[in-house]
Protein backbone atom coordinates (compact mmCIF):
# COMPACT_ATOMS: atom_id res chain seq x y z
CA UNK A 1 0.00 0.00 0.00
CA UNK A 2 1.26 3.73 -0.54
CA UNK A 3 2.11 5.95 2.46
CA UNK A 4 2.18 9.47 2.04
CA UNK A 5 6.02 11.21 3.46
CA UNK A 6 6.46 10.98 6.72
CA UNK A 7 6.83 14.79 6.63
CA UNK A 8 3.36 14.99 5.34
CA UNK A 9 1.71 18.65 5.37
CA UNK A 10 -0.25 18.86 8.90
CA UNK A 11 -3.88 18.74 9.06
CA UNK A 12 -5.23 20.77 11.90
CA UNK A 13 -8.31 19.46 13.16
CA UNK A 14 -10.80 20.87 11.27
CA UNK A 15 -14.97 20.62 10.62
CA UNK A 16 -14.62 20.48 6.86
CA UNK A 17 -12.29 20.34 4.14
CA UNK A 18 -12.41 22.47 1.09
CA UNK A 19 -11.54 20.70 -2.02
CA UNK A 20 -11.17 22.36 -5.63
CA UNK A 21 -12.57 20.53 -8.26
CA UNK A 22 -10.93 21.33 -11.79
CA UNK A 23 -12.48 18.58 -14.76
CA UNK A 24 -10.92 20.81 -17.23
CA UNK A 25 -11.67 18.64 -20.45
CA UNK A 26 -12.85 16.03 -22.17
CA UNK A 27 -13.01 12.49 -19.92
CA UNK A 28 -12.64 14.81 -17.24
CA UNK A 29 -15.88 15.85 -16.86
CA UNK A 30 -17.21 12.38 -16.27
CA UNK A 31 -14.33 11.12 -13.59
CA UNK A 32 -13.94 14.22 -11.54
CA UNK A 33 -17.59 13.88 -10.60
CA UNK A 34 -16.88 10.17 -9.70
CA UNK A 35 -13.99 10.86 -7.22
CA UNK A 36 -16.45 13.65 -5.76
CA UNK A 37 -18.86 11.04 -5.14
CA UNK A 38 -16.48 8.68 -3.35
CA UNK A 39 -15.03 11.35 -1.07
CA UNK A 40 -18.98 12.02 -0.31
CA UNK A 41 -19.44 8.45 0.61
CA UNK A 42 -16.10 8.23 3.48
CA UNK A 43 -18.74 9.41 5.83
CA UNK A 44 -17.24 10.51 8.91
CA UNK A 45 -13.73 9.24 8.48
CA UNK A 46 -12.30 12.59 7.08
CA UNK A 47 -14.16 16.23 8.06
CA UNK A 48 -16.96 17.14 5.55
CA UNK A 49 -15.68 17.58 2.16
CA UNK A 50 -16.94 20.74 1.01
CA UNK A 51 -16.35 21.10 -2.81
CA UNK A 52 -15.79 24.29 -5.06
CA UNK A 53 -16.58 23.97 -9.03
CA UNK A 54 -13.47 25.65 -10.81
CA UNK A 55 -12.87 26.41 -14.10
CA UNK A 56 -9.33 25.22 -16.45
CA UNK A 57 -8.60 24.30 -19.56
CA UNK A 58 -8.86 24.38 -23.31
CA UNK A 59 -12.67 24.56 -23.82
CA UNK A 60 -12.24 27.44 -21.41
CA UNK A 61 -9.84 28.73 -23.65
CA UNK A 62 -11.90 28.83 -26.97
CA UNK A 63 -15.18 30.49 -24.74
CA UNK A 64 -12.32 32.98 -22.79
CA UNK A 65 -9.23 33.36 -24.36
CA UNK A 66 -8.08 32.14 -20.90
CA UNK A 67 -6.87 28.71 -19.65
CA UNK A 68 -6.40 29.13 -16.21
CA UNK A 69 -8.74 31.93 -15.01
CA UNK A 70 -7.07 34.14 -12.44
CA UNK A 71 -10.43 33.30 -10.16
CA UNK A 72 -9.14 29.40 -10.52
CA UNK A 73 -5.73 30.28 -8.63
CA UNK A 74 -7.14 32.56 -6.09
CA UNK A 75 -9.95 29.99 -5.38
CA UNK A 76 -7.36 27.26 -5.21
CA UNK A 77 -4.93 29.27 -2.57
CA UNK A 78 -8.05 28.97 -0.16
CA UNK A 79 -8.29 25.44 -0.27
CA UNK A 80 -6.89 22.37 1.20
CA UNK A 81 -6.13 20.62 -1.80
CA UNK A 82 -7.66 19.90 -5.53
CA UNK A 83 -8.33 17.39 -7.73
CA UNK A 84 -7.81 18.06 -11.52
CA UNK A 85 -9.18 16.14 -14.27
CA UNK A 86 -7.40 16.26 -17.90
CA UNK A 87 -6.62 18.90 -20.63
CA UNK A 88 -7.15 18.66 -24.38
CA UNK A 89 -4.00 20.43 -25.58
CA UNK A 90 -3.61 21.42 -29.62
CA UNK A 91 -0.87 20.22 -30.84
CA UNK A 92 -0.22 23.01 -32.79
CA UNK A 93 0.65 26.36 -31.61
CA UNK A 94 -2.13 28.29 -30.54
CA UNK A 95 -0.91 32.12 -29.80
CA UNK A 96 -2.04 33.17 -26.21
CA UNK A 97 -2.73 29.48 -25.13
CA UNK A 98 -0.63 27.49 -22.73
CA UNK A 99 -1.23 24.21 -20.90
CA UNK A 100 -3.19 25.24 -17.51
CA UNK A 101 -1.84 22.35 -15.63
CA UNK A 102 1.50 23.02 -16.27
CA UNK A 103 0.61 26.69 -15.43
CA UNK A 104 -0.80 25.22 -12.00
CA UNK A 105 2.35 23.82 -11.23
CA UNK A 106 4.31 27.04 -11.43
CA UNK A 107 1.49 29.13 -10.17
CA UNK A 108 1.18 26.84 -6.58
CA UNK A 109 4.78 25.91 -6.57
CA UNK A 110 3.05 22.02 -6.75
CA UNK A 111 6.90 20.96 -7.48
CA UNK A 112 6.87 16.92 -6.84
CA UNK A 113 4.32 15.11 -9.27
CA UNK A 114 4.15 11.44 -7.59
CA UNK A 115 2.71 8.55 -9.65
CA UNK A 116 2.41 5.06 -7.84
CA UNK A 117 2.06 2.21 -10.12
CA UNK A 118 1.16 -0.99 -8.66
CA UNK A 119 -0.49 -4.20 -9.62
CA UNK A 120 -3.76 -5.71 -7.77
CA UNK A 121 -2.59 -9.12 -6.64
CA UNK A 122 -4.52 -11.96 -7.37
CA UNK A 123 -5.40 -12.99 -3.93
CA UNK A 124 -5.59 -10.20 -1.20
CA UNK A 125 -3.27 -11.26 1.05
CA UNK A 126 -0.27 -11.60 -1.81
CA UNK A 127 2.49 -9.05 -2.64
CA UNK A 128 1.46 -6.71 -6.26
CA UNK A 129 4.18 -8.14 -8.97
CA UNK A 130 4.51 -4.15 -9.43
CA UNK A 131 4.89 -1.67 -6.82
CA UNK A 132 6.89 1.49 -7.74
CA UNK A 133 6.76 5.26 -7.34
CA UNK A 134 7.68 7.68 -10.28
CA UNK A 135 8.63 10.98 -8.35
CA UNK A 136 8.72 13.61 -10.95
CA UNK A 137 10.24 17.39 -10.91
CA UNK A 138 7.20 19.09 -11.71
CA UNK A 139 8.65 22.76 -12.56
CA UNK A 140 11.45 22.93 -15.15
CA UNK A 141 13.44 21.21 -17.65
CA UNK A 142 12.08 21.45 -21.09
CA UNK A 143 8.62 22.40 -19.40
CA UNK A 144 9.53 25.65 -18.59
CA UNK A 145 8.23 26.40 -22.36
CA UNK A 146 11.31 28.60 -23.24
CA UNK A 147 11.42 28.16 -27.22
CA UNK A 148 11.67 30.29 -30.12
CA UNK A 149 12.77 30.10 -33.83
CA UNK A 150 15.98 31.58 -34.82
CA UNK A 151 16.05 32.20 -39.12
CA UNK A 152 19.63 30.89 -40.66
CA UNK A 153 21.01 30.79 -44.08
CA UNK A 154 19.91 27.28 -43.44
CA UNK A 155 16.28 27.74 -43.25
CA UNK A 156 14.71 28.22 -39.52
CA UNK A 157 15.73 26.65 -36.58
CA UNK A 158 13.53 25.71 -33.57
CA UNK A 159 15.55 25.75 -30.03
CA UNK A 160 14.49 24.77 -26.49
CA UNK A 161 16.19 26.02 -23.21
CA UNK A 162 16.45 23.33 -20.60
CA UNK A 163 16.67 24.21 -17.09
CA UNK A 164 18.08 22.11 -14.22
CA UNK A 165 18.80 23.66 -10.93
CA UNK A 166 20.27 22.77 -7.83
CA UNK A 167 17.44 24.31 -5.61
CA UNK A 168 14.60 21.98 -7.67
CA UNK A 169 16.66 18.76 -8.03
CA UNK A 170 17.33 18.93 -4.04
CA UNK A 171 14.27 19.47 -3.06
CA UNK A 172 12.73 16.19 -5.59
CA UNK A 173 15.07 14.26 -4.30
CA UNK A 174 13.95 14.84 -0.60
CA UNK A 175 10.63 13.99 -1.74
CA UNK A 176 11.84 10.52 -2.75
CA UNK A 177 14.03 9.67 -0.26
CA UNK A 178 10.76 10.78 2.55
CA UNK A 179 8.35 8.04 0.27
CA UNK A 180 11.50 5.42 0.45
CA UNK A 181 11.48 5.82 3.94
CA UNK A 182 7.99 4.61 4.05
CA UNK A 183 8.65 1.51 1.83
CA UNK A 184 9.76 -1.86 2.70
CA UNK A 185 12.80 -1.92 0.06
CA UNK A 186 13.98 2.08 0.84
CA UNK A 187 15.30 2.49 -2.37
CA UNK A 188 15.90 5.62 -4.76
CA UNK A 189 16.85 5.11 -8.19
CA UNK A 190 18.56 8.33 -9.72
CA UNK A 191 17.09 8.22 -13.81
CA UNK A 192 19.42 10.71 -15.86
CA UNK A 193 21.01 10.83 -19.06
CA UNK A 194 24.16 12.52 -17.97
CA UNK A 195 26.32 10.55 -19.78
CA UNK A 196 25.03 12.86 -22.71
CA UNK A 197 23.76 16.24 -20.94
CA UNK A 198 26.58 15.98 -18.53
CA UNK A 199 25.50 20.08 -17.44
CA UNK A 200 22.04 19.78 -16.80
CA UNK A 201 21.35 15.81 -15.84
CA UNK A 202 24.87 16.14 -14.38
CA UNK A 203 23.96 18.48 -11.42
CA UNK A 204 20.40 16.56 -11.34
CA UNK A 205 22.29 13.41 -10.43
CA UNK A 206 24.82 15.15 -8.01
CA UNK A 207 22.36 17.28 -5.88
CA UNK A 208 20.05 14.20 -5.68
CA UNK A 209 22.72 11.66 -4.89
CA UNK A 210 23.82 14.85 -2.19
CA UNK A 211 20.64 14.66 -0.29
CA UNK A 212 21.67 12.25 2.29
CA UNK A 213 24.73 14.39 3.40
CA UNK A 214 22.90 17.49 4.18
CA UNK A 215 23.22 18.95 7.95
CA UNK A 216 19.72 19.22 7.87
CA UNK A 217 18.58 15.81 7.61
CA UNK A 218 21.21 14.88 9.96
CA UNK A 219 21.39 10.69 8.55
CA UNK A 220 17.71 10.04 8.28
CA UNK A 221 18.14 8.41 5.07
CA UNK A 222 21.23 6.34 6.19
CA UNK A 223 18.69 3.04 5.83
CA UNK A 224 17.71 4.34 2.45
CA UNK A 225 19.73 2.39 -0.99
CA UNK A 226 20.88 4.58 -3.77
CA UNK A 227 20.87 3.28 -7.38
CA UNK A 228 21.00 4.95 -10.50
CA UNK A 229 19.93 4.59 -14.18
CA UNK A 230 20.53 5.87 -17.47
CA UNK A 231 17.16 6.82 -18.62
CA UNK A 232 16.84 5.01 -22.15
CA UNK A 233 18.00 1.71 -20.24
CA UNK A 234 15.71 2.65 -17.14
CA UNK A 235 12.62 2.25 -20.02
CA UNK A 236 14.08 -0.91 -21.22
CA UNK A 237 14.28 -2.43 -17.75
CA UNK A 238 10.89 -1.23 -16.75
CA UNK A 239 9.32 -3.41 -19.11
CA UNK A 240 11.89 -6.12 -18.62
CA UNK A 241 12.15 -6.64 -14.94
CA UNK A 242 9.85 -3.52 -13.28
CA UNK A 243 10.38 -5.48 -10.11
CA UNK A 244 13.83 -3.92 -9.41
CA UNK A 245 12.36 -0.43 -9.03
CA UNK A 246 11.04 1.01 -5.62
CA UNK A 247 10.62 4.73 -5.88
CA UNK A 248 12.34 6.46 -9.55
CA UNK A 249 13.25 10.60 -9.28
CA UNK A 250 13.49 11.85 -12.42
CA UNK A 251 13.51 15.52 -14.22
CA UNK A 252 10.29 16.46 -15.23
CA UNK A 253 10.28 15.21 -19.02
CA UNK A 254 11.88 11.55 -18.36
CA UNK A 255 9.11 11.22 -15.25
CA UNK A 256 6.46 12.02 -17.47
CA UNK A 257 7.72 9.26 -19.98
CA UNK A 258 8.38 6.70 -17.67
CA UNK A 259 5.07 6.88 -15.56
CA UNK A 260 3.26 6.78 -18.69
CA UNK A 261 4.90 3.82 -19.40
CA UNK A 262 4.62 2.20 -16.20
CA UNK A 263 1.56 2.48 -16.49
CA UNK A 264 1.29 0.05 -19.55
CA UNK A 265 2.38 -2.33 -16.78
CA UNK A 266 -0.66 -2.54 -14.91
CA UNK A 267 -2.92 -2.51 -17.76
CA UNK A 268 -4.10 0.67 -18.26
CA UNK A 269 -3.66 4.68 -18.02
CA UNK A 270 -7.16 4.15 -16.65
CA UNK A 271 -5.25 3.30 -13.25
CA UNK A 272 -2.45 5.02 -12.51
CA UNK A 273 -3.43 7.76 -10.19
CA UNK A 274 -0.88 10.82 -9.30
CA UNK A 275 -0.55 14.23 -6.78
CA UNK A 276 1.00 17.45 -7.48
CA UNK A 277 2.49 18.41 -4.51
CA UNK A 278 3.66 21.03 -2.57
CA UNK A 279 4.85 21.56 1.07
CA UNK A 280 1.37 23.33 2.10
CA UNK A 281 -1.41 21.95 -1.00
CA UNK A 282 -1.94 18.74 -2.78
CA UNK A 283 -3.73 18.68 -6.08
CA UNK A 284 -5.08 14.83 -6.96
CA UNK A 285 -4.96 14.39 -11.09
CA UNK A 286 -5.35 10.71 -12.79
CA UNK A 287 -2.09 10.31 -15.24
CA UNK A 288 -4.67 9.60 -18.32
CA UNK A 289 -5.58 12.39 -20.85
CA UNK A 290 -8.27 13.78 -22.12
CA UNK A 291 -9.47 10.87 -24.13
CA UNK A 292 -11.56 12.84 -26.99
CA UNK A 293 -12.38 9.53 -28.72
CA UNK A 294 -14.40 8.45 -25.58
CA UNK A 295 -15.75 11.55 -24.38
CA UNK A 296 -19.67 11.46 -23.70
CA UNK A 297 -19.71 7.92 -24.24
CA UNK A 298 -20.10 6.92 -20.50
CA UNK A 299 -17.19 4.64 -20.63
CA UNK A 300 -14.44 6.42 -19.31
CA UNK A 301 -12.51 4.74 -16.44
CA UNK A 302 -13.03 7.08 -13.34
CA UNK A 303 -10.20 4.44 -11.21
CA UNK A 304 -7.42 6.62 -11.77
CA UNK A 305 -9.17 9.54 -10.80
CA UNK A 306 -11.16 7.38 -7.72
CA UNK A 307 -7.19 6.72 -6.73
CA UNK A 308 -5.78 10.49 -7.33
CA UNK A 309 -8.48 11.06 -4.72
CA UNK A 310 -7.23 8.63 -2.45
CA UNK A 311 -3.50 9.72 -3.21
CA UNK A 312 -4.82 13.53 -2.03
CA UNK A 313 -6.50 12.22 1.21
CA UNK A 314 -2.90 10.76 2.05
CA UNK A 315 -0.97 13.70 1.41
CA UNK A 316 -3.54 15.75 3.63
CA UNK A 317 -2.65 13.29 6.50
CA UNK A 318 -5.46 10.91 6.08
CA UNK A 319 -4.51 7.62 5.78
CA UNK A 320 -7.19 5.46 6.75
CA UNK A 321 -9.86 6.76 4.21
CA UNK A 322 -7.58 6.87 1.36
CA UNK A 323 -6.52 2.95 2.65
CA UNK A 324 -10.80 2.00 2.17
CA UNK A 325 -10.65 3.56 -1.11
CA UNK A 326 -7.53 1.85 -2.43
CA UNK A 327 -9.06 -1.64 -0.85
CA UNK A 328 -12.75 -0.85 -2.83
CA UNK A 329 -10.98 -0.12 -5.77
CA UNK A 330 -8.62 -3.25 -5.67
CA UNK A 331 -11.65 -5.28 -4.81
CA UNK A 332 -13.14 -4.09 -8.09
CA UNK A 333 -10.32 -4.78 -10.51
CA UNK A 334 -9.67 -8.35 -8.73
CA UNK A 335 -13.17 -9.67 -9.39
CA UNK A 336 -13.24 -8.59 -12.86
CA UNK A 337 -17.00 -8.25 -13.38
CA UNK A 338 -17.29 -4.80 -13.71
CA UNK A 339 -15.00 -3.07 -15.82
CA UNK A 340 -14.53 -0.34 -18.61
CA UNK A 341 -13.37 -1.31 -22.33
CA UNK A 342 -9.58 -0.29 -21.29
CA UNK A 343 -9.69 -2.98 -19.13
CA UNK A 344 -11.34 -5.13 -21.50
CA UNK A 345 -14.87 -5.26 -19.60
CA UNK A 346 -18.17 -3.55 -21.08
CA UNK A 347 -19.13 -1.72 -18.18
CA UNK A 348 -19.94 1.95 -17.94
CA UNK A 349 -18.05 4.73 -15.73
CA UNK A 350 -21.41 4.68 -13.91
CA UNK A 351 -21.29 0.70 -13.23
CA UNK A 352 -18.13 1.30 -11.66
CA UNK A 353 -18.42 4.12 -10.21
CA UNK A 354 -21.33 2.41 -8.33
CA UNK A 355 -19.41 -0.86 -8.02
CA UNK A 356 -16.44 1.13 -5.56
CA UNK A 357 -19.09 2.88 -3.72
CA UNK A 358 -20.89 -0.44 -3.11
CA UNK A 359 -17.67 -2.13 -1.64
CA UNK A 360 -16.98 0.84 0.37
Amino acid sequence: MFRAPIRRMATAARQSLKIGLIPADGIGKEVIPAAKKVLEAIGSDIPKPEFVPLLAGWEVFQRTGSALPEETVEALKECDGALFGAVSSPTRRVTGYSSPIVALRKELDLYANVRPVVSVAANPGDKPAIDLVVVRENTECLYVKQEQIVSTENGREARATRLITERASRRIGKMAFELALGRPRKQVTIIHKSNVLSLTDGLFRETVRAVPRLAEVNGRYDSVKIEEQIVDSAVYRLFREPQIYDVMVAPNLYGDILSDAAAALVGSLGLVPSVNASDKFVMGEPVHGSAPDIEGKGIANPLAAIRSSALMLRFLGYPAPADRIDRAVDQVIREGEVLTPDLGGKSSTQDVLDAVLKKL
